[in-house]
This record gives structure tokens, sequence and C-alpha cells, in this order.
């Protein structure tokens, strides 16, 4: 691919010749300035500004490269689309920032395919081919700095470094105190993101229209059948989750403001409406069935059908909160006028069936192989709902694990007694007996692997996110900066070397001297190779990239300590 010219020049000082000579900080440097200038124009409600950025954005060679990027070292990554190709390799890469164009761009019909749901339905699932990937992550540069900034307070889902976490505490604000609401909307959207109005979101979202109906009406293929995509955004693409907060995006907004107009600022803060929204899941608080029933919910199914939704009659009521209702896998409900949060019997429910059907489906493994599957399941699980009151719950799932591998065991020696079995599978470690483990070698010596211990898990308050944060605003950067990287650290605690290197680096690439994210990923990297006799102590290990991992090895490309600040 040729990089010449004043665009790619505007873009990147010394344009690079090949995938490995991309200055990946400067590229990341590049995007971000712009989306910050998108986002003050933004805020300043200058929309022939905003088109102008978002226009100038998606033609510089530095968003290209971060969309490419961004597709290549995803999850995804690995899944190809209706032509089954994929960009597995830098000159594939390094080609593909050649075909990221405005003009002449058709993307080709999505593929197909139905994920599983915890209640055994199936989720549709649209994938595009990665050069429609590429060029949604290309646009969603463009988009998400108008979409944060445009976007109500509570509304967490989908969007940077906002989490379940965040609208469990914000429902915990809301609810906990003796004068706060005591009612509840649970409100559920009949199949949001396959009903949304086409003409609506090309009417209303800031991004190019032609491209975002070029999305919307690709179609899709189907047992090899080409099906016409007339609402709808299909769960799949980048840009999917983004389209829908922009279609809801107003809800809490728009509803306070209306109560507001209508009763009076003071009468409608008496009334105690919340919103609190994930993607499309959302909860609204209010003092009473009342204004529930005869104010609220009218307005959002008037708010809602203007966008081509309905609210679904079957899942929408209305609750008290002495009754309890469920939201995002738990419940919520005052107990003698304490509000408490615990994992819902459905959420507890649908992990112990995936959990029973891991450990049937796998009779004959070994014992290492079937812990190392239960265990990023169990962590994930516990770590989940440890910031509620979880222990009671834990304590309940331990036991019908325990029980599952306890049959497990016997039924792979029917001959041998219950105290045989016993040894062979169970040990002892410390206090704990009956601890589900293997003896295994390991560099320090001989050890047990373990059964991850559920209600061993620390119960930690969850920091909510300030409401106002925006990450594209600069006077929010430092904390965005600790926002990241204590959820970060949060996340991987179980992983003590890992947290050790990732505050070393301050969250940073040692190569690039990007972020490091769950988004982006990371290897492990041996300072002096382990072949040529360099230790495993965190002296001589830093965390990269992956991209940046194969760029440093295919380059013999010499990497440092990074100092801290």
């Amino acid at each position: 691919m040729k990089v010449s010219g004043r665009k790619t020049g505007s873009a990147l000082s010394h344009a690079p010749d090949n995938w490995y000579a991309v200055d990946w900080r400067r590229v990341e440097r590049n995007v971000r300035g712009m989306q910050i200038r998108i986002a003050k124009a933004t805020r300043e409600s200058d929309w022939r500004r905003v088109k102008a950025l978002q226009r100038m954005l998606t033609r510089t060679l530095s968003a290209k490269l971060y969309a490419v990027r961004r597709v290549t070292q995803n999850q995804g990554a690995r899944t190809a689309g209706v032509d089954r190709e994929l960009w597995d390799s830098p000159e594939s890469r390094w080609e593909a920032i050649g075909r990221l164009k405005r003009r002449g761009y058709k993307p080709l019909p999505l593929r197909r395919v139905f994920i599983p749901k915890a209640h055994g339905k199936e989720r549709p699932l649209g994938i595009p081919t990665m050069r429609d990937r590429a060029m949604q992550a290309l646009y969603l540069l463009a988009l998400e700095p108008v979409s944060e900034s445009t976007s109500d307070a509570n509304s967490y889902g989908f969007r940077l470094n906002r989490s379940t976490a965040d609208a469990m505490s914000q429902i915990f604000v809301a609810m906990s105190q003796k004068g706060s609401a005591r009612w509840v909307l649970e409100a559920d959207i009949k199949g949001c993101f396959d009903h949304i109005n086409h003409e609506w979101l090309e009417n209303h979202v800031p991004m190019d229209k032609e491209i975002l109906r070029k999305w919307l009406k690709a179609g899709l293929i189907y047992k090899g059948q080409l099906q016409a995509t007339e609402a709808g955004t299909p769960q799949g693409g980048i840009i999917s989750p983004t389209l829908a907060n922009v279609t809801l995006n107003g809800l809490e907004r728009e509803l306070i403001a209306h109560l507001g107009a209508k009763f009076g600022i003071a009468k409608a803060k008496k009334l105690k409406v919340n919103v609190v929204r994930y993607a499309d899941d959302f909860v609204i608080t209010g003092d009473s069935q009342e204004v529930l029933e005869q104010e609220v919910r009218p307005w959002v199914e008037a708010f809602l059908a203007v966008r081509g939704l309905q609210l679904s009659e079957e899942k929408t009521r209305i609750t008290h909160i002495d009754t309890g209702f469920d939201f995002l896998g738990w419940n919520f409900r005052r107990y003698s006028g304490t509000l408490l949060i615990k994992p819902s019997k459905k959420n507890a429910q649908a992990f112990y069936r995936k959990v029973a059907e891991t450990i049937s489906g796998n009779k004959t493994v070994k014992q290492a192989s079937l812990i190392r599957l239960l265990n990023p399941m169990l962590r994930g699980w516990a770590r989940y709902h440890s910031p509620v009151v979880a222990k009671e719950a834990y304590s309940r799932m331990e036991s019908l694990i325990f029980r599952r591998l306890w049959r497990w065991s016997k039924r792979r020696h029917p001959s041998k007694s219950a105290d045989w079995v016993r040894k062979k599978y169970f040990h002892s470690e410390g206090s704990r007996h009956w601890v589900f483990a293997v003896p295994v070698v390991r560099e320090a010596g001989k050890g047990l692997l373990e059964l991850y211990q559920i209600s061993g898990t620390e119960i930690r308050r969850h920091r909510k996110v300030k409401g106002a944060f925006n990450p594209f605003d600069p006077e929010w950067e430092q904390y965005g900066e600790q926002l990241r990287e204590a959820r970060m650290e949060h996340s991987m605690r179980h992983r003590r070397q890992w947290v050790s290197l990732y505050m070393s680096q301050s969250g940073l690439c040692a190569h690039c001297g990007c972020a490091l994210t769950k988004e982006t990923g990371w290897h492990d990297h041996h300072l002096e190779y382990r072949m040529h006799g360099g230790s495993d102590a965190l002296s001589n290990r830093v965390l990269l990239h992956p991209d940046c991992h194969r760029q440093v090895h295919a380059g013999k490309i010499a990497v440092t300590k990074p100092a801290r600040d």
C-alpha cells in the first residue's frame, strides 16, 4: 500500500511503510486529540464543526491504523464474515488500511449466527466482514465523543469505564435511604436491537448518513439465503451498542425535564423519579405506584414509540421495594427498612446449570483439566457478585458444586470405597478440608492445583464512576486514568504478579506506551529470553500488547523496563 500525500502527512509526521513501523503512541495521540476537539464542539453545540471534524478524523491515516488494530486484536478477530477473510498477518493488516475508503464503499451482508442465552433461548448475532468491522470501528472513533458528551448521566452500558456495578451502585444511592423512592418500574424493551427505526437513526445519529444507511440496509445471510434488514441494528457489529445508546439517550434527561415542566421543579423532585439504564435494560424509581403508572410509563412508551420500540407487556412491571426486583443479575430488596443487594436466584440457577453441564460433559478428563475449565467460570461469577451481599449465595453455590464433583469422582471408580475416592481427589489445605485439588509440579516445587474457592472471594463495596465523567474532556483526564488503573487492578487482583507489573508500568504497554486494557489484551514478555537464561523474576518481565509483542520478536527489538512516574 502506498502511503503518501498531504492527508497522510497530517496524521503522522513520518509515515510508516509497514505494519511494524507504526508508532502507536503517536497514532493514539493523534486520534485522541481529534476526539477531544469533537467532544468540545459537541458540548458547545457547534454541530457544523462536529461534522467537519468527524469527516477529517475518518480520513486520517492514524484513525485507519487505530481501527484496523482494534478489529485485529479483539476477541472477534478470528471470526470471519461472509467473505471468510481474516486479517491475521502484518501484511494483510497493512494492505487493509488502503481499503478503508468512503468512495465506492459497499458493505457486504452480515453472517447470521446464534449463540445460546442463559434461559435456553438463542441470541441472534450478525457478523460483519473484517473490512466492514474496520469501517465501523473507524466511524465509531468519530461518533463516540459525541455519544459520550450527550449521554444521560446514569447510562452505564457499553460506555468507557462504566459497568453493571456502577448501575447497581446508582440504584443503591437512589433507594437505600429512609426517605428514598419505594416503587420501581422494571422496564424491558421488546427486541431493542431488532426493532430500532432506521429512519429515526438516519435522522438523529450524528455521523455520515450515507455510510450509516449502507450498514443498516446491508442485509444478512442465513442458511445461504439473503434476507433484507428493514429495521434494527444487528448485535455483533462494533458500532451497534453505541447506536443503541444514542437511540435511548435522553430517556433520563428528557423525562426529568418533562416532569419539571408539568409539576414544577420542586414538586418533581418530591416524586423521586430516577432513571438507571444499562444498554437497553433500565429501571425507573418513583415515590408512588400512581406516578409510575400514570405519568412515567405513558411518557416512556411515547418516547420509545418514536424510535420504533415498545415495552414488553409480560416483562415490564411496577414493584414495591419491599417485594424486591431483579436487575443485571442482582436482587434489590428492602428488609426491615434496609436495602440489601444479593445475587438473584435466576442468575445463581443459570450459573449452576452451566457449571453442572461442564462437569457432566467432561466425565473422563483429567482432574487438573477439569479444574482449569472450572476455575475461570467460578472466579468470574464470584467476582461479579463481590460488591454485593453474596456470602450466603457463595456458600450455597460451593455446596452444590461440591456434590456434583463428589458424584463425578465416585463415578470414575465405582468399585472403590468412598474413603479411597476422597483421598485421591480431595485434599486438606491449611484449615480447609475436602479441597478438590490435584498435586502438580511447579518451578517453585510441588504444590496443589485446587478448585477456586468461591467463599474466599473478598466482598468489597464498588466505587461508582461519577455521573458527569466524560473520557473525552481533558478536565477528566487524571480521573479517568486513576479510574482505569483502579478497575484493572481490582479485576486482576487474583494475579498479584500481573498487578505488580501493570502498576509498575502505569497501565501502559512497555513498547508503544499506549494503554493496556481488557479489550487490547496483553502478553507477558521476558526482557532476557528464558532460552538465553532469563529468569521469571518481575525485574525481567514487562507487559506488552499482543501486536507489540509480535513486533518486538519479529524485529528483535530491545525493550527496557519502564520507570514509574
